[in-house]
């Protein structure tokens, strides 16, 4: 099946071939996914990154050699550090944001161009892609007040889990999409006073189904995305708004990631 890079900000992936239809996840620039299938104006997508399935418009699709995707999707590459990034397109003085969390690999004339198909992009500014990208928590206030999005991946709007998968990604750390995937990963943390900046506390609803993640900040706080990318009180119980002065979500576990 074919393959191809993404070239926008994102591509908005969907549950069904319809523009009505939810958005489920994003494809950040440079992410690639692979053809399973097409209807009408639709491609059914899987993504490399999370094996993500949904569908996005054909519109959005670049066609690519297949040798230079799989060049691409094996090489080494920066992530973009949040909460974006500003690039500009071969001749054009404009320059476009990228969203932190994409992947480009410096495949171009220097270390701070690279090549997708026939056009050559320049980082703008001064992003250094040798410089580490900080701790985990100066990684997520990075995001701070990004509105919440269902199946949003990036500062125009995220999901929780999608604020945790990116924050983690620029990190270094690859983990799946959704809660209920996150919460399989890593060590149980049996008390909340043991929680560390980065470990990821789960939520649950009245039927006991993982619904919401955060990303603990220790001394009992919590960053998550929940409205918007916001600070919280966190204990036994579960997350207490400081705006609601009341509980919004129960606990479920703790875990850190190794």
């Amino acid at each position: 099946m074919t393959k191809s890079i993404c070239t926008y900000g994102y591509i908005p992936v969907r549950h069904e071939p319809s523009e009505k239809s939810e958005m489920t996840t994003q494809i950040l620039f440079g992410e690639t996914y692979e053809v399973m299938g097409k209807a009408d104006k639709w491609l059914r997508i899987k993504t490399d990154f999370d094996s993500y399935e949904g569908w996005i418009d054909a519109k959005l699709h670049v066609s690519l050699l297949d040798s230079e995707v799989e060049s691409w999707i094996e090489a080494p590459k920066w992530v973009a550090p949040g909460p974006f990034v500003k690039i500009v397109r071969d001749t054009h003085t404009a320059p476009f944001i990228i969203p932190g969390g994409s992947s480009i690999w410096f495949n171009g004339s220097d270390l701070s161009s690279f090549v997708i198909g026939n056009n050559e992009y320049y980082l703008t500014s001064n992003y250094s892609p040798v410089k580490r990208p900080g701790s985990i928590e100066e990684i997520a206030m990075t995001f701070f007040q990004a509105p919440y999005l269902w199946g949003g991946r990036s500062f125009y709007g995220l999901d929780c889990s999608g604020f945790t998968q990116i924050v983690n990604k620029i990190y270094g750390r690859t983990i799946p999409r959704d809660a209920s995937q996150q919460v399989e990963l890593g060590e149980t943390i049996n008390f909340v006073e043991e929680a560390k900046a980065g470990d990821l506390a789960f939520f649950d609803n009245s039927e006991g189904r993982v619904t919401h993640v955060g990303i603990c900040l220790g001394g009992g706080e919590i960053i998550h995305s929940s409205g918007s990318v916001r600070i919280d009180k966190l204990d036994h119980q579960g997350i207490f708004s400081l705006q609601k002065q009341a509980y919004t979500h129960s606990l479920r576990v703790i875990k850190r990631l190794v």
